[in-house]
């Protein structure tokens, strides 16, 4: 089983900076981590990933602004925001697989932890 915490979520102002930690309890390894974010009546959607291998995957919209990175010893994943921006609003969630490959049934979520982006 993998148990996800995150923190770091908050208020931040336009163009300001906000990092979220996850912390992972996991009785399996985990391949790949990574972070979501759904705002309201918007679908959920991938902010970015990082596998074992250190690569990382973004989405487009984050691109240049945002930074995920992983701490193996610790079993964590990181996510530095940069020049946020109020369309950043969202509920961001901490996310783990512990297959190689996408598997429904080996795939973890945090609760999530909220991040607004407001003057």
């Amino acid at each position: 089983q993998v148990q996800l915490v995150e923190s770091g979520g908050g208020l931040v102002q336009p163009g300001g900076s906000l990092t979220l930690s996850c912390a992972a309890s996991a009785s399996r390894f985990i391949f790949t981590m990574g972070w979501y974010r759904q705002a309201p009546g918007k679908q959920r959607e991938l902010v970015a990933t990082i596998a074992r291998s250190s690569t990382a995957n973004y989405a487009d919209s984050v691109k240049g602004r945002f930074t995920i990175s992983r701490d193996y010893a610790k079993n964590m994943v990181f996510l530095q925001m940069n020049s946020l921006k109020p369309e950043d609003t969202a509920v961001y969630l901490c996310n783990a697989q512990t297959a190689p490959y996408s598997d429904s049934s080996r795939t973890y979520w945090g609760q999530g932890t909220q991040v607004t982006v407001s003057s």
